[in-house]
């Protein structure tokens, strides 16, 4: 019994302390509760005092900005109001001034006007006397025309002519007096300036060429091969003629194996293949090996031989002539010209000589030496490929040198070195002086005794057409032309206007290098007799 009291005691008290201790933990969590709602509460009174601070503050701030901004505002107001009364006076004042200038306008423009309309009455008047005047004129001029028609036909009957007869004889006189008189102030002008001009430029023309002269080759259009036996030719032929037949396709030309002993002849109109063709056939005879595999390649061979030797002939011309800055391209077109000849001139040497002497005549008068001695250079530019493109060498040059980006100087200094255009620098008259005078040098060219002779007798043939011509003599190389006239019928005065006339149809009519002098003689020779 005891047990179970004491049983149940301790359970009433375990009972107790535990509501006990909910009871605590409530009042523990309602006290915590409290004392978080004091610290929130004062905080949030202290929150509130400081925003209200900050508040205040902000609208303190606000007011004092406002009123700076109203202060500024009123200023930047008053100062533009000053400014707009001022230009608003000044406008009255222009406005004012504008009227008054209008007004005093408007009075000269009246006065003008009454003295304008005065003049157009002293016009109409003065118009009135001058109709008058030319009625009176016209009058006089038909009593005039009249009395002219009535003397011309009193002179025609004392003259027997008629009146264009008439007007034609005089036109004639006059005209061949006026063409005459024009012939001695032409030769007196010339003659002034030839006195000044002549010695310095003989001078300059003679050191150019004595300073350019150059030995030329003499190149035709065959080459001759050595060989060292008869028997070689058989082995060149090959069986059936396969390896000559080979060597002919490979390389354009012909070879001609014919009865000169231990040679054979290359005949080509195109030097450069004709070279590779001798120097194929060469390096065949050295190597025995004479078949048409071997052929070909040794071709091949010989054609990158003369193709570096071209390049090395264009680059060595440019150093030469002192000429930089040329297309790589023209400087091979220019080295093919090694084995161009024209008129058995070497056109290569011909193009380094017209530079040098284009060169030094720039110096001499001043003009530009680069682009005279580039001209020169390039002025034979298309001789290269004359034979592989249409057209003529001057046109192709020309067409070459601007695809590569040429000045138009130095175009224009190849386009009219022949005249094909008329020259329009000093340059391209120099260039065109330089060609001639070397191409006119003796021992430059070589001519063939045909062309020589018709040459001098199409010469002759031009002065033997004029009237009053008895005898022509064609000397010095074609040079110049020596014209006897029949005194009887030609005068001293027409002697000078002939030879002016002659060398006029000479340069329309022949071409030729250098100059031609035209020399007219008039002799009169008086005799008698002694009986």
């Amino acid at each position: 019994m005891n047990i179970v009291n004491l049983s149940l005691l301790c359970s009433v008290s375990g009972g107790i302390v535990a509501v006990l201790s909910v009871v605590f933990l409530l009042v523990g969590v309602g006290a915590g509760i409290g004392i978080y709602a004091v610290i929130m509460n004062k905080k949030s009174k202290s929150a509130k005092v400081n925003a209200d601070k900050i508040l205040q503050d902000a609208y303190t701030q606000a007011e004092k900005i406002k009123q700076e901004q109203v202060a500024q505002t009123n200023k930047e107001i008053n100062i533009l109001k000053s400014t707009f009364e001022q230009e608003n006076k000044e406008r009255r004042e222009e406005a004012k001034r504008s009227e008054e200038r209008l007004y005093a306008r408007e009075e000269l423009l009246s006065k003008r006007e009454t003295a304008l309309d005065k003049k157009s009455d002293e016009l109409e008047q003065a118009k009135e006397r001058v109709k008058n005047q030319i009625d009176a004129l016209a009058s006089k001029e038909d009593a005039l025309d009249e009395m002219q028609d009535k003397i011309i036909k009193e002179l025609e009957r004392v003259s027997q002519m008629s009146k264009e007869e008439a007007k034609q004889v005089i036109i004639d006189r006059y005209t061949d007096e006026a063409k005459v008189d024009a012939v001695k102030l032409a030769k007196e002008i010339e003659d002034r300036a030839k006195e000044e001009a002549e010695k310095k430029a003989r001078n300059i023309i003679t050191l150019a060429i004595q300073k350019c002269a150059a030995d030329h080759t003499s190149e035709v259009t065959t080459s001759v091969v050595t060989l060292p036996s008869e028997e070689m030719k058989g082995r060149i032929i090959g069986r059936e003629g396969r390896n000559i037949r080979a060597l002919e396709a490979a390389t354009g030309v012909d070879f001609i194996v014919d009865d000169t002993p231990e040679a054979i002849t290359i005949s080509g109109f195109d030097p450069v293949r004709r070279e590779v063709a001798k120097i194929a056939l060469e390096k065949l005879i050295m190597d025995g090996r004479i078949h048409p595999a071997r052929i070909e390649e040794l071709v091949q061979k010989a054609q990158k031989s003369v193709d570096e030797s071209i390049k090395e002939a264009g680059e060595n011309a440019c150093f030469d002539a002192d000429i930089h800055n040329i297309h790589p391209e023209i400087v091979k077109v220019l080295g093919r010209l090694k084995y161009r000849t024209s008129y058995g001139q070497n056109v290569l040497n011909h193009s380094l000589e017209v530079s040098y002497i284009a060169g030094m005549l720039a110096a001499e008068v001043g003009a530009n030496e680069k682009v005279a001695r580039r001209g020169g250079l390039l002025h034979d530019l298309g001789k290269a490929v004359d034979h592989e493109v249409e057209g003529t060498h001057v046109s192709i040059g020309v067409e070459l040198a601007r695809k590569y980006k040429e000045s138009e100087a130095v175009v224009h200094c190849i386009e009219a070195h022949h005249n094909d255009v008329e020259p329009r620098t000093i340059e391209a008259v120099l260039v065109q002086a330089a060609d001639a005078i070397s191409s006119a040098r003796p021992g430059a060219r070589r001519e063939s005794i045909e062309n020589y002779i018709k040459r001098l007798q199409d010469l002759e043939a031009i002065a033997n057409s004029f009237k009053g011509v008895e005898k022509t003599y064609a000397i010095q190389a074609g040079r110049e032309i020596r014209v006897m006239v029949k005194p009887e019928q030609i005068s001293d005065d027409e002697a000078q206007v002939l030879a002016h006339d002659i060398a006029k149809d000479i340069e329309a009519k022949l071409e030729y290098p250098g100059h031609i002098k035209v020399n007219v003689i008039r002799e009169s020779r008086f005799s008698d007799t002694a009986k």
